[in-house]
Formats: structure tokens, C-alpha cells, sequence
């Protein structure tokens, strides 16, 4: 299966059903900022597990 394009207009199909946090998720994950944060919180941790901090910081909640 091809990795994710979010330039592509037909990755966009299933978002005229998607709920406002489905849409933040998509806002959120191009912020290069938030990316590179989440980039370096992940490599300071050796299980992965992403910090309350970092949830905080980014005022999110990752579904379990």
C-alpha cells in the first residue's frame, strides 16, 4: 500500500464524513513544529510512550 500523500486530492476522499477532531489530527500532523517535537520527545524515550508533557504542550489526548 503507497504511504500517505496529503497532497493528493483523492487522500482526502473519506474527510466529508470526518468529525472536527479527525480534522485537527490532519492539521496538527503537517505542523512542523509539532513534528519535530514529537520527533524528539519519541527519541528521548526508550518505550515510546508519549509524555503527559508533550500531550499538554500540544493541548491533545491520544485515543488508547
Amino acid at each position: 500500500m503507497p504511504e500517505f500523500d496529503w497532497r493528493l486530492p483523492e487522500s482526502y476522499n473519506g474527510l466529508q464524513e470526518a468529525e472536527t477532531t479527525d480534522i485537527a489530527w490532519e492539521c496538527l500532523r503537517r505542523n512542523a513544529d509539532y513534528r519535530r517535537d514529537f520527533e524528539a520527545m519519541i527519541a528521548s524515550r526508550p518505550d515510546g510512550e508519549v509524555t503527559a508533557e508533550f500531550r499538554r504542550s500540544w493541548g491533545i489526548c491520544f485515543r488508547p
